[in-house]
């Protein structure tokens, strides 16, 4: 019997989002995939797909290294977390580390920035 693919799509969008995850469960386990790591499609029909993979809301903002200028490097720690002089050159000497949790987007990409023109290496987890 040959697939018939118009059926399927029929089928799929009589489907609730319930069912669709189900589906996508399924389709994980059966095969040893994952949704997560698929690209959404560019036009319609990514519904299934969406529906299952949730954005990233929280941010980590980790400190790599102080870099070259680690007096600036301090200075951007201070003002970003509001800590004292001496826990925020802790906090640089024992990099890697948090410098900020749980933040969101704008902010995590705003204080990678900060970090980075002082001189350090920082990213966003």
């Amino acid at each position: 019997m040959a697939f018939d693919k118009d059926a399927f799509l029929t089928a799929l969008d009589s489907m609730s989002v319930m069912e669709l995850n189900d589906l996508v469960k399924a389709i994980e386990e059966k095969f040893g995939v994952s949704a997560a790591s698929m690209a959404a499609p560019a036009a319609g029909g990514g519904g299934a797909a969406a529906a299952v993979v949730e954005e990233k809301t929280e941010f980590n903002v980790v400190l790599l290294e102080a870099g070259s200028n680690k007096v600036g490097t301090i200075k951007a720690v201070r003002e970003l977390t509001g800590l004292g002089l001496k826990e925020a050159k802790d906090l640089v000497d024992g990099a890697p580390k948090n410098v900020k949790e749980a933040v969101a987007k704008a902010d995590a990409e705003a204080a990678v920035k900060k970090l980075i023109e002082a001189g350090a290496k920082a990213e966003m987890k």
